[in-house]
């Protein structure tokens, strides 16, 4: 399965402006994401194996066109629940993530048709870079929190502000040099495929901050990890791998995976 795509925006997360109306949505579909499709998705759905599995519930919270979410409830099993807040993305979602069992708006922040603790486990990718402050970040992660269980899971996959400059194949995290702190505003720059860069507003959120977040939205046993190439080899799509050198996600890889369960 090809996941469309590459994430980084406001596509799930509150505002999204970027990603709005039917044609922010078609936009949205047409990223290339193969860094991600490398680097990203398969060590969020080989996270999230260890602990779900057929017949449990998965959100995937910021699902925009569906594709992970399609991918994530073929592969794992799961009855997978994908959450927006953009009603253009949950209809081309319904129109293609045919694994997806149930779409839902995010309303002012709430997903007001899912119960408390109604997930086993939540995915969110690419969905805090759309968030301007530490606020907004905090009321997406108690939402999330919400949603689950107690002991539910939750797999963040982020950018690294850090890696600012770097010509990724299908991505371009901020500008060379340049520190960010958190929600500071950065460009990213997205491949889509018909070889042309689409360019947007985004805010940092440096991967060491994450934690932090996390524990004041009541999560604990916070787990990082940053997937290499050499990791990828094993687990992504054997094609994927051969189509490209990824010098510089070899050099320096610029996704992170974060976990933690939800106390």
């Amino acid at each position: 399965m090809s996941e469309s795509a590459e994430g980084p925006g406001p596509a799930g997360g509150t505002g999204g402006a970027a990603w709005s109306g039917s044609e922010g949505a078609q936009a949205y579909a047409a990223m290339d994401a193969g860094t991600n499709r490398l680097l990203g998705y398969p060590f969020v759905f080989g996270t999230l194996s260890r602990r779900i599995g057929t017949g449990s519930v998965l959100v995937d919270y910021g699902c925009g066109p569906g594709k992970v979410a399609d991918r994530a409830a073929r592969r794992l099993g799961a009855y997978v629940i994908g959450v927006d807040i953009s009603p253009q993305i949950l209809a081309l979602a319904r129109t293609g993530a045919g694994a997806v069992a149930e779409f839902h708006l995010v309303e002012d922040g709430r997903v007001t048709a899912l119960a408390n603790g109604c997930a086993d486990a939540v995915m969110c990718n690419h969905v805090l870079a759309s968030l301007p402050t530490r606020e907004a970040v905090l009321d997406v992660l108690k939402e999330i929190r919400r949603l689950l269980r107690p002991g539910g899971l939750l797999v963040l996959l982020s950018t690294d502000p850090a890696r600012g400059g770097i010509e990724y194949a299908s991505l371009r995290i901020g500008e060379p040099g340049q520190e960010y702190g958190p929600g500071d505003p950065l460009t990213v720059r997205l491949l889509r495929t018909d070889g042309s860069w689409e360019e947007m507003r985004n805010h940092a959120w440096p991967v060491d901050v994450l934690p932090g977040l996390l524990e004041r939205a009541g999560f604990g046993n916070v787990a990082q990890h940053r997937p290499t190439v050499d990791e990828a080899m094993t687990v992504a799509d054997p094609d994927l791998v051969r189509s490209r050198p990824w010098e510089a996600e070899r050099v320096a890889p610029p996704l992170v995976v974060t976990s933690a369960a939800a106390v």
